[in-house]
């Protein structure tokens, strides 16, 4: 007996939530109001009860039934901006596309991959990089022979670099494809700029391509990568120093500019000017540093400021400034050193390192996705897309048509050739057959002249992109089926912005433009609308002593108020200023500080600094009515107010409200 109660217990413990889940369910389906012609269901309105009251933060949530009201007021708004037709013009869609797709964002992306390539990010951050680079150049759309014969070539300078002895320097200078190894002449833009051996100075995370990041950062001080492949080329790398990084830095310096072709005795001299400079310096402990930058700085942009330049990071000047910073404390001064521009003492004023990981996330996740490191992301979900709708590629239609690829598509000039199947397909999605001719049009949009591959290479890199953005936008034209929550979070935009644009119709813009309307209601009104108790004041501020005696003369000798700007400025009475006009109570803090009567003067020093504030009573008025003009915007809001709730209630009409109280009843007691 009590075998069977046991399992009779059990089985109603394990049907029940069954049962509760499709009570709720029907419930969830049953319509809990018409309004107009158009039903809204339990769900519906649920979901929206819990995502702005229970889910959200606000500071007072609405009961069901005031929030009911404000659903149901809403819904109208949007059912006659549809019936007005404003969700079909060309700015409501282009809106609607722009938003949609930066919603669209966080679905069509890898959390592993981005979280993964946020940390990497971050623990980049934290370390400066200084290195140097031999480039092999490349192309990124080469031959497969012209690509293996500069990854042979890199291979062999890489061997060389590895030598005992070898100077990694002298090598750049002799095989590096980047100029700056070797110099670049002056041109009419920029001056000539000197060889730097192949040294890239220092850099951090973003401050170059992101393959070659990589590279650097996988490598260990001191070491020699393999070589890198990027846009650009091979790179073969030499990491010279990993430091912790000082983020942004705030500097200022002593400049003595050299020319570029300073002689060995002009170099001399001017290091030997440095060091005297120096030796001031340190003679008073750096506290005669504005001075001397005043005396000898040739950055004369930088004199006003004490030397201090621009904030800046790592990358943005050259290693041996920074090599300096990094060696320095806090206001500390460096020795003299001396750059391709001449020689520089540097005073280090403040550097901000790197914050938590929580603190720099948002902005590494906005970098992120503008960097070439997102396609990392993009490749994932572009796998799984293609799995989950099931993309199929017809290999041997594919191949028949690239058959057909001549040379003049190397010179945007293609055309099909006749024996083409426009008809043939070749990939499906779930079926749906994308064709040749679709291909054919992508082609003709998006060639153009290329020089260092065969006309097949191209073809297939033009279908390999085709065929990805084909199913990337398959997958994005099914959002809405796939996640019911951002079918929800577009159509909330959608509605937002037809109930914006509605209510400029007919309330905002309306009473801004309806200036006889705007006359009327504030002649109805004009109650509303009053001045408390003002005085006319004036109010003189005095920020220095030696100018106070000579503004109480000029009030002493009677010198009329609305003159008093004249005969400061006539005395030449420096550091007052004057200003005049009405104030309720409350208004200004000296007015209320000073006596309600006319002709009273009031000085009230300040307990901070050594200025005083003069405050003289001219004028007392009484209550009285504010003019239109004075009380616009007020008014302006308030007719708003009013055009609002006429204009719901003609909403009312037009589009009748029924309650279900069953439903409503058993809502209530959902949320209570």
């Amino acid at each position: 007996m009590k075998t069977n109660f046991l399992k009779t217990f059990a089985l109603a413990f394990l049907i029940m939530p069954t049962i509760f889940a499709n009570a709720q369910s029907k419930l969830d389906k049953q319509v809990l109001m018409t309004i107009g012609d158009q039903d809204i269901t339990v769900k519906e309105f649920c979901d929206v009860y819990y995502k702005n009251n229970l889910k959200s933060d606000v500071i007072e949530k609405k009961s069901v039934d005031d929030y009911l009201e404000l659903f149901t007021t809403f819904r109208m708004k949007v059912m006659e901006a549809e019936r007005l037709q404003l969700d079909t013009s060309a700015k409501f869609q282009k809106e609607l596309a722009g938003y949609r797709k930066q919603l669209a964002k966080p679905f069509m992306s890898s959390d592993d991959i981005t979280d993964a390539l946020l940390q990497e990010a971050y623990q980049r951050k934290l370390k400066d990089i200084r290195a140097s680079h031999i480039l092999i150049r490349c192309d990124k759309n080469a031959l497969p022979s012209d690509t293996l014969r500069a990854y042979n070539k890199a291979m062999d300078i890489r061997k060389k670099a590895l030598a005992k002895g070898a100077d990694f320097g002298a090598l750049a200078d002799q095989y590096s494809d980047d100029p700056s190894a070797k110099g670049m002449p002056a041109t009419d833009q920029r001056p000539a700029t000197p060889p730097n051996h192949g040294d890239l100075g220092y850099f951090s995370v973003f401050d170059m391509v992101y393959p070659f990041e990589t590279g650097a950062y996988n490598t260990k001080e001191g070491e020699i990568s393999m070589p890198v492949r990027s846009d650009f080329g091979y790179h073969i790398i030499k990491v010279q120093s990993v430091t912790d990084a000082m983020g942004t830095i705030q500097a200022a310096h002593i400049f003595l500019q050299l020319p570029f072709d300073a002689s060995e005795e002009d170099v001399a001299a001017m290091q030997s000017k440095a060091d005297n400079i120096y030796k001031e310096l340190m003679a008073q402990n750096g506290n005669n540093w504005n001075e001397m930058v005043k005396q000898y700085t040739d950055d004369k942009g930088t004199i006003a400021r004490n030397g201090a330049l621009s904030n800046f990071t790592v990358s943005r000047i050259v290693p041996e400034f920074i090599e300096v910073c990094k060696s320095l404390d806090i206001n500390e001064i460096g020795q003299p050193i001396r750059t391709n521009y001449g020689f520089h003492i540097i005073k280090l004023l403040g550097k901000s390192g790197v914050g938590t990981f929580e603190q720099e996330s948002k902005g590494l996740a906005e970098r992120i996705e503008k960097d070439m490191r997102s396609k990392k992301s993009e490749e994932v979900v572009l796998k799984q897309v293609k799995s989950e709708y099931k993309f199929k590629q017809n290999d041997k239609n594919l191949e028949a048509f690239m058959a057909t690829i001549d040379s003049s598509i190397l010179r945007k000039a293609y055309k099909p050739a006749a024996e083409v199947d426009l008809n043939a397909t070749l990939f499906t999605l779930e079926g749906n057959p994308t064709k040749a001719s679709d291909f054919v049009d992508y082609i003709k949009a998006n060639m153009t002249p290329q020089r260092y591959v065969t006309p097949a290479t191209y073809a297939y890199q033009l279908y390999e992109s085709f065929a990805n953005e084909t199913v990337m936008n398959y997958a994005d034209a099914h959002l809405e089926d796939k996640y019911p929550e951002f079918k929800a979070l577009v159509q909330e935009y959608r509605d937002g912005i037809l109930l914006f644009d509605l209510m400029d119709r007919e309330v905002w813009d309306k009473a801004v433009k309806d200036t006889l309307g705007l006359q009327e209601f504030h002649a109805r009104n004009a109650s509303k609308y009053m001045w408390d108790e003002r005085a006319y004041a004036t109010i003189i501020t005095v920020t220095r002593p030696e100018s106070l005696p000579k503004v109480k003369a000029l009030l002493d000798q009677g010198v009329e108020l609305d003159s008093l700007r004249s005969a400061i400025q006539r005395d030449s009475i420096n550091y007052a200023f004057v200003r005049r006009g009405y104030y309720q109570r409350g208004d200004n803090q000296y007015v209320d500080q000073t006596e309600w009567k006319v002709g009273v003067r009031n000085e009230i020093p300040s307990s901070v600094d050594q200025s005083t504030v003069i405050v003289c009573i001219r004028e007392l008025r009484q209550p009285e009515q504010k003019t239109l003009k004075e009380a616009r915007g007020l008014v302006t809001s308030d007719y708003q107010v009013e055009l609002e709730q006429k204009w719901v209630q003609s909403l009312k009409e037009r589009y009748p409200v029924t309650i279900n109280e069953k439903a409503l009843d058993k809502v209530r007691k959902m949320y209570q």
